[in-house]
């Protein structure tokens, strides 16, 4: 339990229809409060907040992430909390794309709050939202530190070789078309937090090869080697590299122009349909993968192939990032189905001892918190499973740059 005293957090992640807000300790990840305000910019939205045992909800217009901040400053009264609270040192917020600029949180001002409405050129469902946030926040909380943490950051360390795409220059160049990643926070605090366990052992941790793999609705993999991220399979935008929720992954480019072609379909609607209407949910109809491990296991072959197909991209990404890093040390699991279904992890590790992974089925079919290694003690590749905690890694970095202000 935090000191009451202590110093919190903020944290926005504004989407284009929702509001996401955690009140937290970047001390010790206590959090206070947490909800979401949702239907931003519809004519009946809702939301919800949860502060220990009390809990509040509204239902009625949200027509923009302003409105939702007020709504936000509502619900915190109701359940005895205010924003007002001489505590609050700062407002993190989550921003996807900081483009190759931004490699470090930064303290939002005129410039900072431009450049990330000008990237949105290249995230627009997410970037827009994140000044509509921003702004939302700043008419709430005028006098306290508003800090943008970016999605992109840690990827900006990429080798010139992983991140630039076999492109024409000058096109390249003039657009910005290069690998920026994405889901970089929860990467760094999971690569991180796997090093700091293993030090604990008396482990030299600093050239330690480790793939991450975030695997959620949105998954992404990422090769780190000691602190240096050396590859990541999001590229330009999130659509590019593991099969996802609704989302490709990696595909051929011509497709696109196979579909325009031959399905008469528009840029939008291909856009649409590679973003919202493919990977597990184009495969087989569902998205969650509760409903998936059921039908597999019931024997439907739709739910098996769109298995398969997850799969096998996982192991392509494995495969070819052991030899990125020139030899494997670990494989972490994070987010929500790479923490909490047991059959993906073992589909893909299994059959792999000529290569040092050896899984160890007991403790990957149990469920427990926080880390937990689950290889066997004969593995030569460690396996665990590390519960990610962006809120508490954007509260952190926040934290940081507030003192750094007030210095």
């Amino acid at each position: 339990m935090a000191d009451p005293t202590d110093p919190r957090v903020l944290v926005i992640n504004s989407g284009s229809s929702s509001l996401k807000f955690q009140l937290l300790s970047p001390a010790d990840g206590a959090v206070d409060a947490t909800g979401i305000v949702e239907r931003v910019g519809q004519e009946q939205g809702t939301a919800r907040i949860t502060a220990g045992d009390a809990e509040s909800a509204f239902s009625g217009p949200v027509p923009d992430h302003k409105a939702a901040m007020r709504i936000v400053e509502g619900l915190f009264g109701d359940v005895g909390l205010s924003l007002s609270d001489d505590r609050i040192r700062a407002v993190g917020h989550r921003v996807v794309q900081g483009g190759a600029r931004y490699s470090a949180p930064v303290l939002i001002d005129k410039q900072v709050r431009w450049d990330i409405h000008d990237l949105g050129k290249l995230a627009p469902l997410h970037n827009y939202a994140a000044v509509d946030g921003i702004d939302g926040a700043q008419a709430l909380l005028p006098d306290v530190p508003h800090v943008a943490v970016f999605d992109t950051a840690f990827f900006t360390a990429l080798p010139e070789a992983a991140a630039n795409y076999a492109l024409n220059r000058e096109l390249a160049q003039r657009y910005r078309v290069r690998r920026y990643g994405a889901h970089g926070t929860s990467h760094h605090f999971v690569a991180r937090a796997v090093a700091d366990h293993l030090a604990a052992q008396g482990r030299d941790v600093s050239a330690l090869r480790q793939i991450v793999l975030h695997l959620g609705n949105g998954a992404s993999a990422s090769a780190v080697r000691g602190e240096q991220p050396l590859e990541t399979s999001m590229g330009l935008t999130p659509l590019e590299g593991l099969v996802m929720g609704t989302r490709t992954g990696d595909i051929d480019p011509t497709i696109y122009l196979h579909l325009h072609r031959q399905a008469g379909l528009s840029a939008d609607e291909i856009d649409t349909v590679l973003n919202k209407r493919s990977g597990m949910m184009g495969m087989c109809g569902m998205s969650d993968f509760r409903d998936i491990t059921a039908a597999v296991e019931a024997g439907e072959e739709a739910a098996t192939l769109a298995m398969d197909v997850y799969v096998h991209r996982l192991r392509k990404y494995l495969g070819s990032y052991t030899f990125v890093l020139g030899g494997l040390d670990v494989i972490a699991f994070t987010a929500g189905i790479g923490e909490n279904v047991p059959m993906v992890r073992e589909r893909l590790l299994t059959g792999l001892e000529e290569f040092g992974i050896e899984l160890d089925l007991d403790a990957n079919a149990a469920r427990g918190p926080g880390l937990r290694v689950i290889s066997s003690p004969a593995s030569k590749v460690a396996v665990m499973i590390v519960p990610t905690d962006e809120e508490l890694s954007i509260a952190q970095q926040a934290a940081v740059v507030a003192r750094e202000l007030a210095a």
